[in-house]
């Protein structure tokens, strides 16, 4: 009776991933497959802009060494409220903004599936500052990805906290309301579009 319970149980994991980890792909009338262009509606972009950099504010204020990295960077990429929900099988969604050289250089969307023992919900900001133009060049080709290893600093009210370049980027996430354990940003994948 054990197994037959195993296998319901993977089954219905597996049915989940299949349904949560699509790539967002729409059938044309030609029958041809085609991404969407799902990365920001155009009246949510002044809003976007406005959120990200009261989230660059917010990181800087509760870890100030934070502003040297960001005048350092080549670039960075700011999600201001990525939602992140779970029970058994987790996601997190959000949309955010890349700047390079101060200005606002386009609009991104963070999608993330976990499988495991989670139960809980959270609200949190994030951002990836890029170390080299390169690092920054190959966000910016799309369907960029983080690695299942991949760590991020979080960052607390009364908690000062060394942030560092690794691997050409460093990764920071504040949480905003909610209660999990930890944010884990490996396996995060990234889809972006030019401002212009």
């Amino acid at each position: 009776m054990r197994n037959i319970e195993i296998k319901f149980y993977s089954y219905f994991l597996l049915l989940l991933l299949f349904v949560f980890t699509g790539d967002l792909i729409a059938q044309t009338d030609d029958g041809a497959n085609e991404k969407q262009e799902n990365v920001v509606d155009q009246d949510e972009k002044a809003e976007l802009i406005s959120d990200a950099k009261k989230a660059k504010a917010a990181f800087i204020e509760h870890s100030p060494d934070l502003a040297e990295l960001f005048d350092k960077s080549a670039g960075y990429v700011i999600f201001p409220n990525v939602g992140k929900g779970a029970y058994i099988l987790g996601g997190a969604a959000g949309n955010g903004v890349l700047f390079e050289k101060g200005g606002v250089q386009g609009f991104a969307e963070l999608r993330q599936v976990d499988i495991g023992l989670q139960i809980g919900g959270q609200a949190f900001r994030q951002a990836i500052l890029f170390q080299t133009n390169s690092e920054l060049e190959r966000f910016k080709e799309g369907n960029y990805r983080l690695s299942g290893n991949a760590s991020a600093v979080v960052i607390e009210q009364g908690e000062a906290k060394s942030v560092e370049f690794n691997n050409g980027r460093a990764i920071v996430t504040m949480p905003k309301a909610g209660a999990m354990i930890e944010i884990s940003v490996g396996g995060q994948k990234f889809d972006y579009k030019d401002a212009n």
